[in-house]
């Protein structure tokens, strides 16, 4: 006979992805999240560059992006209307012009600007310097302590548990569940998600299993002041075609980055200053801006899936146990959809049709895909 009792669910990881999915199933679930650090979103979900945009990614973090809209939007978290531009310079015409191409496919609103539209867009970027650019206006930056607090509150309001300060020493089977073990006690669980971020093959190797192949990367950033007497209030982020730096407005004051992706063990990511001094030097030789003091330099591991597509669904090799993880550069920009479609994989449900028409399958999302098969005896 089957028991009507809620399942329990421990989640690993108190970032957006884990703290979005545990208020996703708060409904019908007991839920517990374990957070290692001091205090929620400590790692990359507190220091996001926090923009939504339709354009970054492949296709299937286009769709889960697609996805997330409407509930970015009707969730009050959109801080500013930013827009997002990719700047070419000369010899990137062709370039830009496929490029416009590919994302107008994609989002129609996306236009080609030429040379003195972009110069008066951004007017730090001489209209001689550049062939123009690829503009997408309805990018938006995005409130990403609200979204961590809304989580958290909704998780709370359906009669979640968060848990701070408390790291997780092993995963093991435990009659039809999984005991999942502390350094303050010991809980058992029905489903553990495992929401680590750079740690998700670290708590996968806890619970006997192989890593799925997660790479961490270093992204460094930090913060300068705009030129004397300049509005900046509507600059769009800008991003260098070839990605060698960007930079966009923050509260009066402009973000400055590499755009680097330097692999990392996981990490308390600290910035270095080679990685300033050289985004300093980049963001100078291309704009008429001088940046005598960088400052409040940061750095943050984005963590990727080998194919840069996240990862939402259960271990073949261990009942229970649910990977979410890989959510990349993307994480606040997806993390509410695949919260979604997470619920529905646990809950053994179809995906949301939303998501589905967007082309995002359980297939392309599932662990089994980094698996290799047993041989055949």
């Amino acid at each position: 006979m089957q028991s009507n009792s809620p399942k329990k669910i421990v989640v690993i990881g108190g970032g957006i992805a884990g703290l979005s999915v545990a208020a996703a199933v708060a409904d019908w679930a007991d839920v517990i999240v374990l957070e290692r650090e001091p205090h929620l979103g400590y790692h990359a979900s507190g220091r996001s560059a926090a923009l939504f945009t339709e354009t970054y990614g492949n296709r299937v973090v286009r769709g889960l992006t697609l996805a997330s809209r409407l509930a970015i939007v009707e969730g009050g978290f959109v801080a500013h209307r930013r827009g997002a531009l990719h700047v070419g310079w000369s010899g990137d015409g062709d370039a830009i012009d496929r490029l416009a191409g590919e994302l107008q496919a994609l989002v129609p609103s996306v236009r080609r600007l030429w040379a003195a539209e972009l110069h008066a867009l951004v007017p730090v970027i001489a209209a001689e310097a550049t062939c123009g650019g690829v503009y997408e206006p309805d990018a938006v930056d995005v409130d990403t302590g609200k979204m961590l607090e809304s989580s958290a509150s909704a998780l709370k309001a359906g009669g979640g548990i968060i848990r701070i300060g408390e790291e997780v020493r092993a995963i093991s089977p435990d009659g039809g569940g999984l005991r999942v073990e502390t350094n303050a006690g010991v809980y058992t669980a029905d489903i553990v998600v495992n929401a680590a971020g750079a740690w998700v093959d670290v708590v996968a190797g806890m619970a006997g299993l192989s890593g799925l192949g997660f790479q961490p990367k270093r992204r460094t950033a930090f913060l300068f002041d705009p030129p004397a007497g300049t509005d900046i209030s509507g600059w769009p982020l800008v991003v260098d075609l070839h990605e060698q730096f960007y930079f966009k407005p923050d509260a009066g004051r402009l973000i400055g980055s590499l755009a680097d992706e330097t692999d990392s063990e996981p990490c308390d990511a600290y910035p270095e200053d080679i990685d300033v001094a050289i985004a300093v030097d980049r963001i100078e030789q291309a704009t008429s801006m001088r940046i005598d003091r960088p400052s409040t330099p940061w750095a943050g591991l984005r963590t990727f899936a080998p194919d840069r597509t996240p990862v939402a669904g259960f271990d073949p090799r261990l009942p229970g146990f649910f990977w979410l993880g890989g959510q990349g550069g993307y994480g606040f920009q997806v993390s509410l959809t695949l919260a979604r479609l997470s619920a529905a994989l646990m809950r053994g449900e179809p995906l949301p049709a939303d998501v589905t028409a967007l082309g995002v399958t359980a297939t392309a999302l599932a662990p089994d895909r980094f698996l290799v098969p047993a041989a055949t005896p």
